[in-house]
């Protein structure tokens, strides 16, 4: 971590460089359990003259102090912080949540003056969020709204499930839109969904969980069923990827028929193509149904779509949404036909 050095080179009567200290400014994430700091940051604090937090609760001070680091808790103003660090000497603040936007408000001042030797500013970060860390954020937000929110608290799995199902439609609908946006707030939605059933799972006084089981359990299974990745099988085509999976699903749920886990309430045209699909994977020759009517017209059309490798859903939504758009410009054609100007 280089330093930045905030020098006024027109004043000539400020003090030699090596005389002016050292500040050092010591970040931390609060998604990162206390003590587990970088190396960087234990030597600036084994080093310095002077730690000061003005936070008597924060968090690390248990266990810097239990590391034989003394911190002060002090809130100095920049000038005291400046005047603390003469003679080379170097004092680190231990930022608190908030990240001292006065204090730092305070040194740019003083450094814009002119007027006054500044010592070297460091900002250092002793601990980084992980990918995924802002999930823990999400996981104490739901928790603190389940408990005191008035509609939150009173929700069921029962009463929620309708909402899954209205997300998973808004996002595949922005996947389908292109729009980049959309796509992130909705699976911002639809993660929801899962944190929020995870978190009144919690509660259940008979067969509880939590969003740290299903996080558990999903890891467990995509390891298991990713031996080429995680074991020493090898897939080199998705074919084979498919193959590995299918095998160690079977293993897994030791079912009696490909028809077993394949929802019955999912929209017809996709259940009638993952039918077709689970048939034709297990190398099943089954002759479609014959019968009158509409419904077996779509049966054989989706079918027929499945074997294609065409999704008979997202088909006929692309479609509909055509139609959609001949619907609206009929309407705007006519409303300009059956309007009349009127006469002067």
């Amino acid at each position: 971590m280089g330093y930045v050095r905030i020098v006024n080179a027109s004043s000539s009567d400020l003090a030699p460089v090596a005389d002016r200290g050292r500040i050092v400014l010591l970040t931390t994430s609060h998604r990162v359990a206390p003590g587990l700091l970088s190396w960087p940051a234990w030597q600036a604090l084994r080093a310095a003259d002077a730690v000061l937090c003005a936070d008597g609760a924060h968090p690390q001070l248990p266990y810097l102090r239990e590391a034989g680091t003394a911190v002060a808790e002090a809130s100095p103003t920049a000038q005291e912080l400046v005047d603390a660090c003469g003679g080379g000497r170097t004092v680190v603040v231990v930022a608190t949540a908030e990240g001292e936007p006065a204090l730092t408000d305070g040194l740019a001042r003083l450094a814009g003056s002119g007027r006054v030797a500044m010592p070297e500013l460091e900002l250092l970060p002793a601990s980084y969020d992980l990918p995924g860390a802002r999930l823990l954020d999400l996981v104490q937000v739901m928790d603190r709204i389940r408990a005191e929110c008035p509609w939150s608290s009173r929700q069921t799995h029962e009463g929620l499930a309708k909402y899954g199902i209205e997300e998973a439609y808004e996002l595949v609908e922005a996947i389908e839109a292109g729009d980049r946006e959309e796509l992130r707030e909705e699976l911002g939605d639809v993660l929801l969904q899962v944190v929020f059933h995870s978190r009144i799972a919690e509660e259940d006084p008979d067969a509880p969980f939590s969003v740290d089981d299903v996080a558990g359990g999903i890891v467990a299974k995509l390891i298991h069923r990713h031996p080429h990745v995680f074991g020493d099988e090898v897939a080199e085509t998705p074919e084979d990827v498919k193959e590995h999976w299918l095998r160690t699903k079977a293993e897994e749920k030791q079912r009696t028929s490909v028809t077993e886990g394949v929802p019955l309430g999912q929209p017809g045209l996709a259940l009638a193509a993952k039918l077709a699909s689970r048939a034709r994977t297990a190398g099943l020759d089954v002759a479609l149904p014959h019968g009158e009517g509409v419904g077996y017209e779509l049966l054989a059309l989706a079918v027929r779509a499945e074997s294609a490798g065409v999704d008979p859903e997202a088909a006929l939504r692309a479609a509909a949404r055509a139609y959609r758009d001949a619907i609206r410009q009929a309407e705007g054609t006519e409303g300009r036909e059956g309007t009349t100007p009127e006469k002067g």
